[in-house]
């Protein structure tokens, strides 16, 4: 049998028919043996490590649960949400069915109008800080409570009591409210808030957007923050535990469920919302306002009798005080304790009884925190040297904070550079000083100096700078000065008096 007839005979192809079976089913279980080993290796090592929590991982995060738990369980009875009614009387016109203000306007002492009552709701918060036999004294902000006609406070369990105001604060920002009761309220513990730290917890408590009782948790972001609203004088405890409208007047208590400040305002954008910048009153800040507010229903502040004001880097430079820290007396009150004890315009104040300020805002906290007939010692730098003045603190009152009369010498200088040559359209050789503000009712301003006129001498002596000015005010020791001054390209001359 030839090749050919092998190829073709019936016995071959059934063993081709076979071996080709054999290939293909070999193929076919090896497929499926790679594709099925890896989930099976898979099955058996998830069998063989299950996912586990570490017993020490667990036990501390139940730890750190359990110290929130009992600190909430600690504040919350502490804490009350304040609700007010503002009510307002305006005259409406007893004309039905016609626009009558729209088109002429209100029309007080018209007969035919009659007064109608509007009533506004708001709501904060408040911390009981205080129990003496039947009445809880509550903490808050002023601007909770401020032009409130009816003030009410809600418990915990929803119990509500009719509120009295017993005193406000508009500098801090501190309000305290009263309610009489047999019912009884646990008294927070208040903390120390010179002890806290950037990085501490800070949980705040309070009726965010009317939810009762609310705790949130973050950490304390910054310390000695400024600039609240409405001139506010605090330095604020900054957080990022989340505040909203609401939250004003509520705690800010550590892990300890101290209470180390009081929840106040935030920095927000357009939506008004919390975006984890919110800031509290220290709790310290608060603690004479409220010996003050219950002893007496007020609250009084120290005074020394200048007036502070933050002053550029050239300005500081100028007076060797560049990079120091403190606030600047620009004016002192004639006949103040300030005047007294010594302190002088142009003085530069870096310390009271030995503790820095920081800045004017917490000077003016640091005099207003003395009380009156205390003796302070003010180190100040003058001439660029350091000293201290010991000055006898007065009671502050607004009519003697406000009279300008007094404010020496009543103009602001600063020293000519080519952005006030070209802002005031001065001669590109001019030297001397540029009053770049007079104050309403001082001295300069009744003796006619303007804001834009060049100081170029005083007494007759030439002032070159801020260090010649500031000296001849200060070595001056008849009760008038000669300025002369340069006004629309003409020199002039004037006499500022004062009587001590």
């Amino acid at each position: 049998m030839n090749f050919v007839q092998k190829l073709s005979s019936k016995n071959l192809f059934v063993f081709n028919l076979v071996l080709v079976g054999v290939i293909f089913g070999f193929s076919l279980a090896f497929l499926s043996f790679s594709c099925s080993t890896p989930r099976t290796q898979r099955t058996v090592l998830a069998e063989e490590t299950p996912v586990t929590i570490p017993e020490d991982a667990l036990e501390i995060a139940e730890g750190l649960q359990t110290a929130f738990r009992s600190l909430a369980d600690k504040v919350l009875p502490s804490v009350v949400e304040i609700k007010t009614v503002s009510v307002q009387l305006q005259q409406v016109p007893n004309y039905p069915g016609i626009p009558w203000e729209f088109f002429f306007g209100p029309q007080e002492g018209n007969p035919n109008s009659q007064e109608r009552e509007y009533r506004s709701q708001g709501m904060g918060s408040g911390i009981i800080v205080r129990h003496d036999g039947d009445t809880y004294y509550v903490l808050t902000n002023n601007h909770v409570v401020e032009g409130a006609s009816e003030i009410s406070l809600v418990a915990m369990d929803g119990t509500e009591y009719k509120a009295d105001l017993v005193a406000t604060d508009e500098r801090k920002d501190l309000a305290m409210v009263s309610i009489k009761t047999n019912d009884s309220f646990p008294v927070a513990v208040l903390g120390d808030s010179d002890a806290v730290r950037v990085g501490d917890w800070a949980i705040a408590v309070g009726n965010p957007l009317g939810f009762m009782s609310s705790v949130t948790m973050g950490i304390v972001s910054a310390v000695g923050r400024t600039g609240g609203p409405a001139g506010n004088i605090n330095d604020f405890i900054q957080t990022d535990s989340s505040i909203n409208q609401g939250n004003s007047g509520g705690a800010l208590v550590n892990i300890r469920g101290e209470v180390i400040g009081i929840n106040t305002w935030i920095a927000s954008n357009n939506s008004g919302g919390s975006v984890g910048l919110g800031f509290a009153i220290p709790i310290n800040n608060a603690k004479r306002a409220i010996d003050d507010f219950i002893s007496s229903g007020s609250v009084s502040y120290g005074w020394l009798g200048v007036s502070l004001s933050d002053m550029d880097r050239e300005f500081l430079q100028e007076l060797s005080v560049e990079g120091k820290r403190g606030g600047f007396a620009s004016q002192v009150f004639i006949n103040s304790p300030a005047d007294k004890g010594g302190i002088k315009p142009g003085d530069f104040i870096t310390h009271v009884d030995g503790k820095e300020a920081r800045d004017s805002t917490t000077l003016t906290r640091m005099v207003g925190d003395l009380r009156a007939g205390d003796q302070a010692v003010f180190t100040v730098i003058r001439d660029g040297q350091s000293q201290d003045l010991q000055v006898r603190i007065e009671k502050r009152t607004d009519e003697v904070a406000a009279n300008n009369k007094n404010l020496w010498p009543g103009v602001i200088p600063l020293p000519v550079n080519d952005e006030i040559r070209s802002a005031y359209n001065l001669d590109k050789n001019a030297q001397g000083l540029i009053a770049a503000q007079i104050l309403a009712n001082s001295p300069a301003d009744v003796i006619g100096l303007k804001r834009g006129d060049l100081i170029t001498a005083i007494n007759g002596e030439q002032v070159r700078n801020l260090q010649d000015f500031y000296r001849l005010l200060r070595d001056n020791t008849s009760q008038e000065l000669w300025f002369t001054f340069n006004r629309g390209g003409s020199s002039l001359e004037t006499t500022l008096k004062f009587n001590r």
